[in-house]
């Protein structure tokens, strides 16, 4: 007879091989609170889910990497998905984090190993879109977006001319693959949707943190931007995270009027764009230099983090009936 250790680790391994890839999910909310509560000055919690961040990062990376070297049928299948796209946002917000702490060698090789699964992914993902796409169709605007995010930070950084111009190109592909995206969109997700149907707003959220890191990248070293580049990028930017509280709205009062209170994996694809929203507006307010903005953005911050708090709990209870469930008999 095994050892209840034995069966606990053959449970354990059972349910970790059954996660789908929308579990990526989990990593860019996590990482997405993270950097917002470091943008409020919450530093000591922020690094607290850093850790969390890091542990289940690389627990998919290493998942990620074995189903390519040993299961690639499944590997290939799954990379059709869009929500295999959460690899790259994952890797990109988790860069950012580590930017925004000095880290810029390691944010440079995360942003490295997205910038090589990203064409990959996107081009996969992309040939299998349907008509009627579930939310996570946003998710190549969120992963072209990320990249822009972190290319900005790590520019403005390292005063990096190049790298704030190729930023500039993601930003405004990101937009352009929004606008493709909306079109495949199935608007009853909006009532329907399990959960990833936020995404539709966190796209627009991440586009306007990326508007708001060009901004900010620039300096006398560098003069990436003039008088009129840099009104453009405000205007857009600003008009970005209007379009995305206009978005959050819509959507909050679709969750009031059609409760989905069940846990399903993809909720944490409803706490990134809250957690995102957040970010985006304190990240506006203190590039572009609009005040007003900070007790909007922290209010929408605790917001998130009571959305995470209430995903986690869900997740917990969720994986703990998974493993009983694989348990041997």
């Amino acid at each position: 007879m095994a050892a209840p250790s034995a069966d606990a680790s053959v449970s354990f391994r059972a349910w970790w091989a059954g996660r789908p890839p929308a579990a990526g999910g989990a990593v860019m909310a996590t990482g997405i609170v993270s950097v917002g509560l470091h943008l409020a000055g919450y530093e000591v919690v922020s690094r607290v889910a850093l850790v969390i961040v890091c542990a289940a990062w690389l627990g998919l990376a290493a998942d990620f990497a074995g189903r390519l070297a040993w299961d690639r049928e499944r590997w290939r299948a799954e990379a059709g998905s869009p929500a295999a796209l959460t690899a790259v946002a994952a890797t990109t917000v988790l860069g950012t984090r580590f930017s925004a702490l000095g880290w810029q060698t390691l944010a440079e090789a995360l942003l490295a190993l997205a910038a090589v699964l990203w064409p990959v992914l996107v081009v996969d993902v992309v040939r299998h879109w349907g008509r009627r796409m579930p939310g996570a169709v946003f998710l190549c605007c969120v992963a072209t977006q990320g990249l822009a995010v972190l290319s900005a930070a790590l520019a403005g950084a390292e005063a990096v001319a190049w790298l704030a111009h190729a930023a500039l190109v993601l930003f405004w592909l990101g937009l352009v693959l929004y606008g493709f995206a909306l079109a495949r969109f199935d608007l009853r997700q909006v009532l329907e949707g399990a959960g990833d149907h936020w995404v539709a707003g966190g796209a627009l959220a991440i586009s306007a943190l990326a508007g708001s890191k060009l901004v900010a990248a620039d300096s006398a070293r560098l003069y990436l931007w003039n008088d009129d580049d840099r009104g453009v990028l405000r205007a857009v930017t600003l008009s970005l995270l209007v379009l995305d509280l206009a978005w959050y709205a819509v959507l909050l009062v679709a969750e009031a009027a059609r409760p989905r209170l069940r846990y399903d994996v993809r909720r944490w694809s409803t706490v990134f764009p809250m957690g995102m929203t957040a970010a985006a507006t304190l990240s506006i307010a203190a590039a572009l230099d609009v005040s007003w903005l900070d007790g909007p953005g922290r209010a929408l911050l605790w917001i998130a983090v009571a959305a995470w708090l209430a995903v986690a709990t869900g997740a917990v209870a969720a994986a703990r009936a998974g493993v009983r469930s694989t348990a041997p008999r």
